[in-house]
């Protein structure tokens, strides 16, 4: 077995060709985090009847908390 097959036959985006993964990206929307979060560094997400809170850390990563 390849690694591209060891997720549950998913294929690994390492194994994807950059083709395939450039015209998926052009078709996302991009959006500057700061953008998001506002000043405070917060956003609150619903999604499936489920609130996901979005924040940044001291450090500056991202933090996804249910």
């Amino acid at each position: 077995m390849s690694q591209a097959d060891d997720n549950d036959g998913k294929a690994d985006a390492r194994a994807m060709p950059a083709s395939a993964t450039t015209r998926s990206a052009e078709s996302i929307r991009t959006m500057d985090s700061q953008e998001l979060l506002g000043s405070q560094g917060v956003l609150y997400i619903r999604h499936q009847n489920e609130v996901y809170r979005l924040q940044t850390t001291r450090f500056g990563k991202l933090i996804l908390t249910k």
